[in-house]
């Protein structure tokens, strides 16, 4: 992913790709020291793993910046409130998926979840990865799960279903359901399916390529370039928001 967001940058107009790092101490092979990199930039753009988002924004926020991009999943809630508290010092965007259409799929899926109520519609949201994706469910199904959950006025947490087996009994009413599949080099299938008694309305998005992320990750990080302190979503910048 990383390389795929570098040649992103390379590529668009008016962007410079400053410097490419890795983990602290890790150099050569065009790669500089965290310190240098983070020097020579307006933007850092990370998708690496939980703790190592977490670290950096710490980072970014003691030394009063760059701005970031995260694109990283899996986090939990002690590296969620490090980014959260990074962001007083220093502007984020943080998104589990900086696609266009799935963003868009979240505005659907909360429009539908309002509307088709828990007493006649069960929701069941399906993702698919490659098998070496670590986190489950995606942070993009749990984003769906959230809007679904936003629509009916409920906290997920409180209605989420992550697994199934043995003898479950009948499904309660308002519940959401996730489905999880992880093999081959599956990009990204999602799909939330809103299940009634004489009808199923499924809303899905395919990822077909990497570079859509990277795009999406590239847009992010023109725009929360000099923006104010603050932690930003997708929707701050496609202007869904009012917020941009």
């Amino acid at each position: 992913m990383g390389k795929v967001v570098a040649d992103a940058v390379e590529a668009e107009p008016g962007l410079t790709l400053a410097a490419r790092f890795d983990r602290p101490g890790l150099t050569g092979e065009v790669l500089m020291s965290q310190e240098a990199a983070l020097s020579a930039c307006d933007v850092v753009i990370d998708f690496t793993s939980p703790s190592a988002s977490a670290a950096l924004a710490t980072v970014c926020a003691a030394r009063g910046g760059p701005a970031m991009v995260i694109g990283t999943t899996g986090l939990n809630e002690a590296q969620i409130a490090a980014i959260d508290t990074a962001s007083a010092k220093v502007a984020i965007v943080r998104a589990a998926n900086f696609s266009l259409g799935v963003n868009m799929l979240m505005g659907f899926v909360e429009q539908a979840a309002r509307q088709l109520g828990p007493e006649a519609y069960d929701v069941e949201i399906f993702e698919a990865h490659h098998r070496r994706k670590v986190d489950a469910p995606s942070g993009t199904a749990l984003m769906l799960g959230e809007a679904a959950a936003a629509g009916r006025g409920v906290d997920l947490s409180k209605v989420a279903r992550r697994a199934r087996d043995g003898i479950t009994g009948a499904r309660p009413e308002g519940e959401i359901g996730f489905a999880v599949m992880r093999g081959g080099g599956i990009v990204g299938e999602h799909a939330v399916s809103f299940a009634g008694e004489d009808e199923i309305l499924t809303l899905s998005h395919s990822a077909r390529g990497r570079g859509l992320f990277a795009k999406g990750a590239v847009v992010a990080a023109r725009w929360v370039a000099g923006r104010p302190p603050g932690l930003y979503d997708m929707r701050d910048v496609l202007g869904f928001s009012g917020r941009g």
